[in-house]
């Protein structure tokens, strides 16, 4: 039995999405503020029961509150009880779910069903169970509201006698009643799905099958001895060394873990059997010694207290006993201890308690006992099988472990090694060597050291949405990438083998920009903080790509939904052949640059993408735009007309944008150096030639280095092109950043 996919409805900004499960790992990726949180989040607070008190209001998605004020609006206003509409189906479409469809098989069928759609099911349909936070008691939450309303309404003083501060009274509104008595009014309720009316999500949005007005929730918990739910949060409150509290989020210290895990698998005095024999006679023997070693120290005491001959009793026998038990040996905050030397020639041994670690080394450590811990309160190991029957139905068919952001504190390697060994530990069980139980990991991470780990199928990209109608707010899509590097193409294995080699932060960015060289790859970012320092606000991915090879990533950008800069060369070559031209008009010259010819703007014939419009430069959805080398227009030395000149790359496009800043440079090195000498040059076209021939031969990473070794960053002024395509992408990433559309900001607020 696996979980195939969740659909999540109406949870934070996760208004209805898909997340496709692997059957092992898998790995939510994105952006800042894309979802993947909220999706973990989901599950925890749907999946473990004992998280549901933890569902408050700012869980429901934001917009939706709207509507539901209208809701309580319309009860407000009410003439009777009759007239107003108590049923669930008015606030289906706005409170939070989590569907979950499982794959199972005849095996499971014991496990399943209470599940079961009806009578005739075959393992080829999935089986579906929607979790719904909804009312308890519509009428019941009908009235409590409209009572308190009512009163707060009559309570509050009229216009004549209120002060220039208007008083409002709780509950102004559904929401100010709920953020109050939400857990008293709302519970997690349970509904069958129909597998039939599954379907598959449009453009990355869910299209979760409506509940009929006659649904019934189910009368049980769905998921009891089916699932095993265990979890690793993000917040895992390592102490200082100078701190005491050991754990401010649940997530407990080494020491802690030791000791539960003591408690439950290993403690002799639990269920004692012959191999507990020895342990526990020596636990006797050291508490008879002690016993004595208290009597005779305490002797003196004793005596005193047993003469004092208090009135109405006859004088007072005390005694004194122990009592050690296993367990508590391990009670203390240094239970744990960190050999940091050999054993020396006196020995003894220099070791630390768990606090003066390392934070990363404790989180890893930690972690990883974590996952053993939970894998054998799974599989019962120890003690813990004597209080199950021993039969296999008392052990769930399914684990599922959630991780949230294993790499707080941990250093490149070490998230690789952990990523790379989690799920290991998790089946390191000779009971799960076949396929009787299953374990999915799923794990949120904004580290591209983890993402880049594992098989990129089993990533799921969390993109981030804009609003798109008014009062609406951004929301976030799931991409499955097992759908984009699944597949045996070229393309594919290309984009694959180019990411794992760069190790590039793709997939945690908010845009990316792809250059030509390693020129551009050195100098685009001192242009962004220098004369677009907006965009250094944003998390940016540069990758150096050439221009034979750029439309190679095209599918995984289109899919990713990523905002993508792609900075090019002209590549001018003749009317036929494959050489380098020097660029003029009406030539009949052609581009040899593979993006330009095939992805955007699909034009080949040199004149055409000299006179492009800018609009046709970018992609249909608007999300990718192309930059490459346009004619400029300039005064050549001090020239009284403007000329046209036409760069063939980016170093002189660069050169003609800061003539006067090449021209001063004193003894400048190879490239640099051809480049200043074409400037010398008497016409602008004699110098623009010039620079064609020198790019011919000239280092053009060398050129750049010098560049920063010469020149203060910021006195460098960018090409035309790429100050266009750079304040393009400003503009995109400032209109994806905006939480409401202007128009609706007024709309949406609570009355």
């Amino acid at each position: 039995m696996n979980i195939a996919f969740v659909e999540i409805q109406n949870f934070r900004k996760l208004k209805s999405c898909r997340v496709e499960i692997a059957s092992q790992e898998t790995i939510l990726v994105g952006a800042n503020n894309s979802g993947k949180t909220s999706a973990i989040d989901s599950m925890i607070l749907f999946l473990k029961k004992s998280r549901r008190k933890d569902i408050v209001t700012t869980d429901f998605t934001l917009s939706n509150w709207s509507h539901i004020n209208q809701i309580g609006r319309q009860w407000a206003n009410a003439e009777g009880d009759n007239t107003t509409d108590l049923t669930l189906g008015q606030w289906l479409p706005y409170l939070p779910s989590i569907d979950i469809w499982l794959d199972a098989n005849d095996a499971d069928i014991h496990h399943i069903i209470h599940l079961l759609p009806m009578l005739d099911w075959t393992p080829d349909n999935q089986l579906g169970v929607r979790l719904l936070f909804a009312p308890k008691n519509v009428e019941k939450l009908y009235k409590e509201f409209r009572d308190a309303y009512q009163s707060a309404r009559d309570t509050e003083p009229s216009e004549s006698s209120r002060g220039k501060r208007k008083l409002s009274l709780w509950p102004e509104s559904m929401r100010d009643f709920l953020d109050r008595e939400l857990q008293r009014n709302f519970e997690v309720k349970a509904f069958i799905l129909d597998p039939a009316k599954c379907e598959e999500p449009e453009n990355g949005v869910a299209k979760p099958q409506p509940l009929t007005t006659d649904s019934e929730p189910m009368d049980r918990e769905p998921f009891d001895g089916l699932f095993k739910i265990d979890i690793i949060s993000a917040q895992r409150g390592f102490s200082d060394p100078k701190t005491e509290d050991e754990s401010h989020s649940g997530f407990a210290s080494l020491s802690t873990q030791l000791r539960r895990y003591f408690t439950k698998h290993l403690n002799p005095e639990d269920s004692p059997d012959a191999s507990d024999i020895e342990a526990l006679q020596a636990i006797e023997e050291a508490k008879a010694v002690f016993d004595d070693k208290l009597k005779n120290s305490f002797r003196p005491a004793i005596s005193e207290l047993e003469g004092m001959n208090y009135p109405g009793f006859s004088d007072p026998q005390l005694s004194l006993t122990s009592r050690i038990k296993a367990v508590d040996t391990l009670d203390h905050n240094t239970a744990v201890q960190f050999n940091i030397s050999p054993e020396r020639e006196d020995s003894t041994i220099l070791s630390l308690p768990e606090q003066y670690n390392g934070l990363g080394y404790q989180n890893l450590i930690s972690m990883v006992f974590s996952l053993i811990r939970f894998r054998d309160e799974w599989m019962c190991v120890g003690k813990a099988a004597k209080k199950q029957s021993g039969d296999n139905t008392t052990i769930e068919p399914l684990h599922i472990v959630l991780i949230e952001e294993p790499e707080a504190h941990l250093h490149a390697q070490v998230q690789q090694v952990f990523i790379k060994k989690a799920y290991q530990v998790l089946r390191h069980h000779e009971r799960l060597n076949g396929n009787q139980f299953n374990t999915q990991m799923i794990v949120s991470t904004h580290s591209s050291c983890i993402a880049h780990e594992l098989d990129f199928t089993c990533l799921r990209y969390f993109r981030r949405e804009p609003a798109t109608q008014r009062g609406e707010i951004p929301l976030a899509t799931v991409v499955n990438l097992s759908k984009t590097f699944g597949d045996d193409t070229d393309t594919s294995k290309f984009a694959t083998r180019y990411i794992k080699s760069t190790h590039c932060d793709l997939f945690f960015a908010d845009a990316a920009i792809l250059v030509e060289g390693s020129a551009e790859r050195m100098l685009v970012p001192h242009f962004i903080r220098y004369k677009f320092p907006e965009l250094s606000q944003s998390y940016i991915s540069i990758l150096e790509i050439g221009g034979s090879h750029a439309h190679r990533l095209r599918p995984l950008l289109e899919t990713l939904g990523l905002l993508s800069l792609v900075i090019t060369d002209l590549d001018s070559i003749g009317d036929s052949g494959t050489a380098k031209v020097f660029p003029e008009r009406n030539k009949n010259y052609r581009t040899g640059n593979t993006t330009l010819k095939e992805w955007i703007p699909k034009k080949e014939v040199l004149d055409e993408l000299l006179n492009c419009p800018d609009d046709v430069k970018q992609s249909e959805n608007q999300q990718i735009k192309v930059a490459y080398p346009c004619p400029i227009k300039l005064k050549y030395k001090g020239g009284s007309t403007e000329e046209e000149a036409i760069p063939y790359t980016f170093e002189d496009s660069l050169a003609l944008a800061n003539l006067q800043l090449f021209q001063d440079y004193e003894d400048p090195k190879s490239l640099l150096k051809k480049l200043k000498e074409a400037i010398s040059k008497n016409s602008l076209n004699e110098t623009c030639k010039e620079m064609f021939e020198s790019l011919r031969t000239g280092s053009k990473a060398g050129m750049a280095l010098e560049l920063l070794y010469l020149t203060e960053p910021s006195q460098l002024e960018p090409p035309a092109y790429i100050s266009d395509g750079l304040e393009w992408l400003k503009i995109k990433i400032a209109e994806r950043k905006q939480d409401f559309l202007v128009t609706a900001k007024s709309e949406v607020r609570d009355d």
